[in-house]
């Protein structure tokens, strides 16, 4: 597995919270090989962006054909792509 990685600086934190909700996830909940999608808020007007997808190609391909977000809500100060070494969930933690 592999993710895609992003940091952000929210320029109009309420628009760019609406076009997340109602544009972003519901279009990468879409995407080819998708696994999960996390986005957190990690300040004032920052946020982080881990989307996982089942191999690199997928992930490679989410982000170099999605629409880049309009510069008014966000700007980007990172994105990445980075190799899942490992993983947990809740389920898998109380089997044990």
């Amino acid at each position: 597995m592999h993710a895609a990685i992003y940091e952000v600086e929210l320029v109009d934190k309420e628009r760019a919270t609406t076009n997340l909700t109602e544009n972003v996830v519901p279009g990468t909940a879409l995407a080819p090989g998708l696994v999960a999608g996390y986005w957190i808020e990690v300040g004032e007007n920052r946020g982080l962006s881990v989307i996982v997808f089942d191999s690199e190609d997928a992930t490679r391909a989410f982000m170099e054909e999605g629409d880049p977000p309009p510069t008014d809500l966000i700007r980007f100060h990172r994105r990445e792509i980075g190799e899942v070494v490992a993983h947990t969930t809740a389920r898998e933690t109380a089997k044990q």
